[in-house]
C-alpha cells in the first residue's frame, strides 16, 4: 500500500521543521546542553508540527550520538527504530479515545517500570485537552514529580481547556500557523523529487486553501496528485470543489438587489445539481470574503481568476462594509450548521441565510443598492469617565443644585444637522408635537423600520432643535443615523413646512428627555448630571 505523502515526508532532523523556528531552536539547544525537562505542553493548530517535533524530541533524548549537537543523528539503532515507528519506548497516546481516569491511573502503573532499552520513556499524548477532569487530577501527581526515566509531551489544539495546575508544571511551547509562502518554499523540492506537475498558480492555491496547516496542504496535494494529471488552478479548483462557479456570483447578485425568489431559487438549482448546503455555504463565504478583499485592497490584489474580475469589482462596488459583513456571518453559520433532527431539510440553513440576508439589507437602506466609500468616518459614542457623585453648592450659588443622578446611560448627541437661516420661532417649531402622528406616517410611507423607531421615541422641542428620547442606547443607535435623520427631517418639512435639527438622545431614568432650558450646556456639568437621570431641585 503506497504511503500517504504527509507520512512519507515527515521531517526526521530540527532543519525540516518548517514555519516553527522559535520552538526548534530552543528544543535543539536543550538537547545540546542536556537540559531536558520532564513535561513538555505543545499548542497550537492542527497539522503545523507538534507531534513531529515531539517525535524529534524523543529520538534526539535516546540518541547515542556522543556529540550532543547531532542529536537526533537518524544513523543510530534507536534514531532508526523511532523513524520506522518500532521504538518501544516512545508511547503515542491518543486522549481522545483515552479519557477516563481509569486510562490515567493505568498509565501510572506502567510509568514506574524503566525503559525497555533507551535510556528515556517518552510519552506523547496527543489532543490531551480531551482528558476528563477525574483524569487531569489523576495525572497531576505524576507530572509533578515523574520517575527519572520518564519524559511527558503533551500536545493539544485547544489550550484554554488545559487546567492551570497542569500549564504550571509543563515547559510551554507554541505553534504557529505556517505561511503561505512557507509552505510553498517547503513543498517545492519535494514535489520535484516526486516528479508532480503542478502549475505555481494551483501550488499557491493549494497553500492558500490549507490555512496555515501544513498536514491539509500536503493532503489536498496528495488528493490531486493521485489523478496523474497536470495539476493547474482550473482542476485543482474543481476537484476541491472550492471553483467560484456562476450559481455563487449569481446569488451575490440577488443579495445585491434584495431578491428573495432569485436567491431561493438559486440555493435550489445547487442542491438539485448535487451541492451539499454547507459547502455550497462556504464557497459563497469565500466569494463574499473577496468581495469584502476587493472594495478594501482593491480587485487586483484578490487571487480570483482574471474572468470574474470586473464582476467581482462591480458586485464590490455595490455593497457596503456593513452587508457584506452581516452576509459573511449569516452565511459562515450557515456553513457551520446542521439541522436538528438529521437531514431531513439539509438546505434550511442555507436558504435562512438568504432570507435573513435579505431583510438585514431591507431594513438597512432603500430599495436599490447603495455604495458606501471606506473613507466615510464613522463617529461613535465617546468614551466616558466613570461617574463621580456631585456636590450640592451653597445656597447663596447661582448655579443650580442637582441631585447624584443614578448610573445610567449618558445621552449621545451626534448626527446634529448644521442649523439652517430662517427656521422659525419656537411656537412654529411646536407644531411637530402637534402633528407627530401626521409625521411618522409620512416616514411610514417612505420606510417602515424608521417610523417604529420613531414609534419607541418620545419628542421634545428644544428651541429650534427636534430632540428624540429613547428608553435605551440600542434603538436609539438604531435610529440615530444620517439615513434615518434625514428622512425625518425631510417628513417635518413636508407636513409643517419646517426646517429643524434633530437629536437623538437616551432618556432619562424617569422617561423624560434633556430639559428646554437653553441656559444649560449639554456638556457642562450640570448637563451632563441631567443627561444621565439627575434633577433639579432648586434653581435660584
Amino acid at each position: 500500500m503506497t504511503q500517504a505523502y504527509y507520512r512519507t515526508w515527515r521531517p526526521k532532523n530540527w532543519d525540516e521543521v518548517t514555519g516553527q523556528d522559535h520552538v526548534i531552536k530552543t528544543l535543539h539547544n536543550a538537547v545540546q546542553n542536556n537540559r531536558i525537562s520532564h513535561a513538555y505542553l505543545f499548542s497550537g493548530p492542527r497539522g503545523t508540527g507538534k507531534t513531529t517535533s515531539a517525535r524529534l524530541l524523543a529520538k534526539a533524548v535516546n540518541c547515542t550520538n556522543p556529540d550532543l549537537s547531532k542529536r537526533p543523528c537518524n544513523e543510530c539503532a534507536y534514531c532508526k527504530q523511532v523513524n520506522d515507528g518500532k521504538f518501544l519506548d516512545l508511547i503515542e497516546i491518543d486522549a481522545a479515545s483515552n479519557t477516563s481516569v481509569e486510562d490515567v491511573r493505568d498509565l501510572r502503573e506502567k510509568i514506574n517500570y524503566s525503559p525497555t532499552q533507551a535510556k528515556y520513556k517518552v510519552y506523547i499524548i496527543d489532543e490531551v485537552h480531551m482528558l476528563s477532569t477525574p483524569a487531569f487530577n489523576a495525572l497531576l501527581k505524576t507530572l509533578e514529580e515523574p520517575p527519572e526515566h520518564a519524559i511527558f509531551i503533551l500536545a493539544t489544539t485547544d489550550i484554554f481547556k488545559i487546567p492551570a495546575t497542569v500549564l504550571s508544571r509543563c515547559q510551554r511551547y507554541e505553534f504557529r500557523r505556517i505561511s503561505v509562502q512557507q509552505m510553498v518554499d517547503y513543498l517545492h523540492p519535494r514535489i520535484e523529487k516526486e516528479k508532480i506537475s503542478i502549475d505555481d498558480e494551483a501550488l499557491l492555491f493549494i497553500a492558500r486553501q490549507s490555512t496555515g496547516s501544513m498536514r491539509d496542504a500536503i493532503s489536498l496535494l496528495d488528493q490531486l496528485a493521485s489523478s496523474g494529471e497536470k495539476i493547474t488552478l482550473k482542476f485543482a479548483q474543481v476537484v476541491l470543489g472550492t471553483a467560484t462557479n456562476q450559481l455563487v456570483i449569481d446569488l451575490a447578485n440577488a443579495l445585491i438587489h434584495r431578491d428573495h425568489a432569485k436567491g431561493l431559487e438559486i440555493v435550489q438549482t445547487a442542491q438539485d445539481a448535487g451541492s451539499d448546503a454547507r459547502q455550497f455555504a462556504r464557497q459563497v463565504v469565500d466569494y463574499l470574503r473577496t468581495l469584502m478583499l476587493a472594495k478594501a485592497e482593491g480587485v487586483e490584489r484578490t487571487d480570483v481568476p482574471p474572468e470574474i474580475k470586473a464582476r467581482v469589482k462591480e458586485q464590490s462596488d455595490q455593497l457596503d462594509n456593513a452587508h457584506l459583513l452581516t452576509f459573511i456571518r449569516l452565511f459562515s453559520t450557515a456553513a457551520g450548521e446542521t439541522p436538528r433532527g438529521g437531514t431531513w431539510q439539509p438546505g434550511l440553513q442555507l436558504e435562512l441565510a438568504v432570507v435573513q440576508s435579505m431583510e438585514f439589507a431591507a431594513t438597512q437602506g432603500g430599495n436599490e443598492p447603495r455604495s458606501v466609500s471606506l473613507n466615510q468616518t464613522v463617529v461613535g459614542p465617546k468614551t466616558k469617565p466613570e461617574n463621580e457623585p456631585i456636590s450640592s453648592p451653597s445656597k447663596d450659588s447661582s448655579f443650580p443644585v442637582v441631585k447624584a443622578p443614578p448610573m445610567v446611560s449618558e445621552p449621545v448627541l451626534t448626527n446634529t444637522q448644521p442649523q439652517k437661516e430662517g427656521i422659525p420661532g419656537g411656537n412654529q417649531v411646536s407644531l411637530i408635537t402637534q402633528h407627530w402622528k401626521e409625521i411618522k406616517e409620512a416616514v411610514k410611507a417612505k420606510r417602515v423600520p424608521t417610523s417604529g423607531l420613531l414609534n419607541s421615541s418620545t419628542p421634545l422641542i428644544k428651541g429650534n432643535t427636534l430632540v428624540l428620547g429613547f428608553q435605551g442606547e440600542v434603538v436609539r443607535s438604531k435610529m440615530d443615523t444620517p439615513e434615518n435623520i434625514e428622512l425625518t427631517r425631510l417628513a417635518i418639512k413636508e407636513v409643517c413646512g419646517i426646517d429643524v435639527t434633530i437629536r437623538c438622545i437616551v432618556n432619562n431614568r424617569n422617561g423624560t428627555a434633556v430639559p428646554a432650558d437653553e441656559d444649560i450646556e449639554s456638556d457642562g456639568l450640570v448637563g451632563t448630571a441631567l443627561g444621565q437621570g439627575g434633577q433639579i431641585v432648586q434653581k435660584d
